[in-house]
């Protein structure tokens, strides 16, 4: 199964005799799925159904489901708004009572105030409505695909990305350890010079008990277990990506002890080139993050 980003764009139209519609989707990544709908008062009726799908297709992602309609039906049906205008005509004593004798209004002025002459709406049958609604949701179908291919796309042009930076965290790991083979004599060798310094003022050390100390910065310097566990974790990370599907929450997870690790072997060194390897390490281990972060 190949990886999938968690960003993608999808967009489908259609339209009947009734109505056109347009379906526009937007994802991005989260933490979990989280689906918002903005679907007009005509299809709200669809939103359970829309989320339903959408959590079919997908584990993860901040998913924005936009529908937009346009009534295909002409209307020139027109109502009169009865209580709109008996209350301007029971108001109209008052005014008089105010303003003196009016002028009659005539029919046209009436009918020209707002809200007195209104448009009448086509309603249309259950069944034709039935029929619109599972169009409709022909087209979400078509547009989830769309997304999840895109989001596939997008996953596949990061999975090359990410091995590069595995790579790099695997020859980094390599150089930390052979600089790690030559810290004992490192230790032994700017022990010695410390005590030369400091000869005048204390004893000379045997060699037994030189190499007693030395033995002692060198358990406290120890990084092979940080190595091994880099190592591990590089090897799992591996795995995961070539499982592909839905690992981002896994694969962040392991980024997590890989910067537990590289924290250690650099508070543990005792060299300055393997805490600069250090610092590289938890750099790559960094951007490793910042990219698996829109991995679903």
């Amino acid at each position: 199964m190949a990886l999938s980003s968690m960003t993608g764009f999808a967009r489908r139209e259609g339209q009947n005799d009734i109505c056109s519609w347009s379906w526009e989707l937007k994802s991005v990544n989260a933490k979990g799925l989280d689906v918002r709908c903005r679907l007009g008062s005509a299809f709200d009726n669809l939103e359970p159904i829309v989320r339903e799908y959408a959590g079919k297709s997908f584990r993860r992602g901040n998913i924005s489901v936009n529908l937009a309609s346009t009534t295909a039906q002409n209307t020139n049906t027109y109502q009169v708004n009865v209580q709109a205008l008996e209350s301007i005509i029971d108001v109209l004593p008052e005014l008089e009572n105010r303003f003196g004798k009016l002028p009659a209004p005539n029919i046209a002025d009436l009918l020209g105030l707002r809200g007195v002459l209104e448009p009448v709406e086509d309603r249309i049958s259950d069944e034709a409505k039935k029929a619109l609604d599972e169009a409709v949701l022909e087209d979400l179908e078509q547009a989830l695909k769309a997304l999840l291919h895109m989001r596939g796309d997008e996953g596949a042009r990061l999975h090359p990305v990410l091995m590069e930076q595995l790579d790099t965290l695997t020859r980094l790991t390599a150089q930390a350890g052979d600089l790690a083979a030559t810290q004992p004599d490192a230790i032994y060798n700017r022990l010695h010079e410390q005590l030369a310094e400091i000869l005048d003022s204390v004893p000379a050390l045997s060699e037994d008990r030189l190499a007693q100390e030395v033995a002692i910065l060198v358990t406290k310097s120890d990084i092979r277990e940080e190595l091994d566990r880099l190592k591990s974790h590089e090897g799992a990370a591996r795995d995961l990506l070539a499982a592909g599907g839905a690992v981002g929450r896994k694969l962040d997870f392991l980024c997590q002890e890989l910067n537990r690790e590289a924290n250690t072997l650099c508070s543990k060194s005792s060299d300055v080139e393997l805490t600069r390897v250090g610092l590289d390490l938890k750099a790559v281990i960094e951007q490793f993050r910042e990219q698996i972060q829109n991995i679903e």
